[in-house]
């Protein structure tokens, strides 16, 4: 038997916290990106110092190049970019120089993908560095380990396949999570919702649930000293404990139908914040040890179809409303009251980045947007049109240049 999956529609491809509830970190060097949505997975890089202004054609291009068809984000550690895209029947992770984009190394895996609904037949999973190891999730569910210095092949696991996991409409997108010596995956599977590979070797160490696969990539907690891995699945927001799987608490989060739960939970002042679309809304929730009390639900304050929400003295910012409808606005609000500061209308849809207090819009039609945050209006301080073509990854910034994307190009931006 196997989980129900219903197909979505198209086009979907720290603070700090009182002793309660803890984002947990991963190791990284100050200016990494190493992983989606950065060093903490919350959008917020570390150590970056941004002008206010930029020149009139826009920031410096320091070096790009041509890339195949995926909606993967890059990974930026210890100097090294790594990116993870399609060329013809293989996806291909490549090792660059970050700051002069000189290739370092390359390596290839097959792919038979075929989207059935999605232009793209990439990989979606931003690449995942943690130490000297790379792990690269492709959209079949096929999931790699590569030495980060050499790009030399380590273990693979055709995870989707092994544990019988439908691959949907948009194939695998839940980028995986590191706990100590275990990478830990929403594979979505019957008796195997989540599941943990050995670091060092693959091989399975345990698997949890039967929860169906999502597009969301997981968060990790501690709360009141209890470590936590939170998974915004397919029907459910689920609490795990990373040890040996064990659901610590279960929410129902999601929607039977043409829905996709894709943006990460994140956690703030004791609190969880979940958000979709398709009339799922957002939720504002109390996780202890054992349960998650609902604090507030509503679809009137932020439903986002995948852009993860940015926090900013107790404001979030984020992008309400569905591409493939034609309706996404920018939006600022504060999730304790259910206040919404204001709107932007007709903004677009877009990802959001926060660095040195201030926001960092990637929109998908390639233009590059610098904002001030306030909650009293939306402050654009700059703008320019950096891509040409569809720029759905997430961007990356690492020691002041960000490295963004599209369906055909890869550029390095030196941010003033």
């Amino acid at each position: 038997m196997r989980p129900r999956f219903i197909h979505a529609l198209p086009r979907v491809p720290a603070w700090s916290l009182p002793c309660a509830i803890v984002l947990i970190a991963g190791a990284a060097l100050a200016g990494d990106w190493p992983q989606i949505l950065g060093p903490h997975r919350n959008g917020k890089a570390d150590g970056e110092r941004l002008s206010d202004h930029w020149p009139a054609a826009g920031p410096k291009v320091v070096w790009q190049r041509s890339i195949g068809s995926g909606y993967a984000g890059v990974a930026v550690a210890a100097g090294t970019l790594v990116v993870w895209h399609r060329l013809d029947d293989h996806s291909h992770a490549e090792g660059l120089d970050a700051a002069s984009g000189r290739p370092l190394w390359k390596v290839a895996f097959p792919t038979s993908y075929a989207s059935t609904i999605a232009p793209d037949d990439g990989p979606r999973c931003v690449p995942l560095v943690h130490q000297d190891h790379v792990y690269l999730v492709g959209a079949q569910g096929d999931l790699h380990c590569v030495s980060l210095k050499a790009g030399s092949k380590l273990w693979s696991r055709d995870a989707f396949r092994e544990f019988a996991a439908p691959e949907g409409y948009f194939g695998a997108g839940s980028t995986p999570i590191v706990d100590g010596d275990k990478l830990i995956m929403n594979v979505g599977g019957e008796g195997a919702g989540m599941v943990a590979f050995s670091r060092a070797d693959g091989a399975t160490l345990w698997q949890s649930t039967s929860e169906a696969a999502s597009y969301s990539s997981p968060t990790l907690l501690s709360v009141n000293g209890q470590r936590q891995i939170i998974f915004a699945a397919r029907l459910n927001t689920v609490a795990v404990d990373p040890a040996n799987g064990k659901v610590r608490w279960r929410y129902p989060f999601g929607m039977r139908g043409p829905a996709v739960n894709a943006a990460t939970p994140i956690a703030v002042d004791g609190h969880l914040f979940l958000s979709a679309s398709y009339g799922v809304g957002a939720r504002w929730l109390k996780p202890s040890t054992d349960k998650a009390e609902e604090v507030w639900e509503s679809d009137e304050v932020m439903s986002s179809q995948y852009t993860t929400c940015v926090e900013h003295e107790g404001v979030f910012y984020g992008i309400d409303g569905r591409q493939d409808a034609g309706i996404a606005r920018l939006r600022a609000f504060d999730p304790r009251t259910r206040k919404v500061f204001w709107t932007e209308e007709g903004f677009g849809p877009g990802n959001l980045l926060l660095a040195d207090g201030k926001l960092l819009i990637l929109k998908i039609d390639g233009t590059l947007i610098l904002a001030r945050p306030s909650s009293e209006k939306y402050i654009e301080l700059a703008k320019a049109r950096v891509l040409a073509a569809t720029a759905q990854p997430l961007p990356a910034l690492a020691n002041g240049v960000l490295f963004a994307r599209d369906t055909n190009t890869l550029k390095a931006l030196r941010l003033p």
